[in-house]
Order: C-alpha cells, then structure tokens, then sequence
C-alpha cells in the first residue's frame, strides 16, 4: 500500500484491504474494491467502502465505471484517506485513481495516469484505459452525468 503524494489516496492490491491494523496505522476511512475476481475484505463497520467489480480489461458496463471513478473522486474532492484497490493493485487501481485524478485536477487522463503511476509497479490494460478515458472525455453516451465531473 502506498500513499500518493499531496494527496488522500492509497493505492494498493486486495491484500491490503484485509489488513485491518495497516489501515487504522495510516488513518485510512474509506476503502474503495475494483476486483470481479476477489472476495469483498472483511471491514469493520465504521470504514466506508464501495465495491464495484470490474474486469482488468474491456468489457465493464460504462455507468460501473463511471460510479467507481465518482466514488474516488468525491474522496479525493473531501481529503478522504481512502484506499484504492484491485486483485494485484497494478491495473484497475492505478487505472480509476488515475480517472479521478484527471476530473479533479482537470488535467489530461494521461497525465493524470503518469501521477497515478509514479513510484509503484503498474502494468495498466490498455483496454480499461481506453474505456475510461472515453468516459472521461464524454465519449459514451449512455453514461449519465453524475454532477461529480469537470
């Protein structure tokens, strides 16, 4: 698990979720899970979480998409110590903290990435990357404006 600089999110793999005392250590309130394939962590009730389990490639429904980047951005937006995780923590989660990243700082999805990835192991499927930054440059139609973006 490792803390982005300057700002609220961790970034970090399904292991990370189920360590309990790490993430009272780091102060960490809400959980966000990106992982199809994991089993929800076992979090005691006074931690906020979101699950939204997408695939690591292409394929995830846009509104699912849309409401796992929402979700990171609106803690990123309120200074929330949220962590952000998937099975290996090197994909989905570099991938939708980097979307949220962008719609909050209103920069480029691939700068927004670059921050995403900085200093940790990533290994981004081009697909999810695609299908994100489509959504976040209002490319699909059927995803509704949540009031959240730019």
């Amino acid at each position: 698990m490792r803390r982005l600089p300057g700002c609220s999110l961790w970034l970090g793999h399904a292991g990370d979720a189920r360590d309990v005392p790490a993430l009272r250590a780091a102060g960490i309130e809400a959980v966000v899970e990106l992982a199809i394939d994991e089993a929800p962590a076992a979090l005691p009730r006074d931690l906020a979480r979101g699950r939204f389990p997408l695939v690591d490639g292409a394929g995830n429904p846009p509104w699912l998409l849309r409401a796992a980047v929402d979700m990171v951005a609106l803690s990123l937006r309120a200074n929330v110590p949220t962590l952000v995780c998937c099975g290996a923590g090197m994909s989905r989660t570099p991938a939708v903290a980097g979307a949220a990243i962008a719609m909050v700082l209103g920069c480029s999805p691939d700068e927004a990435l670059a921050i995403a990835v900085e200093g940790g192991p990533a290994d981004v499927s081009p697909n999810l990357w695609r299908d994100l930054s489509v959504l976040l440059d209002g490319g699909t139609g059927d995803v509704p404006d949540s009031g959240l973006g730019p």
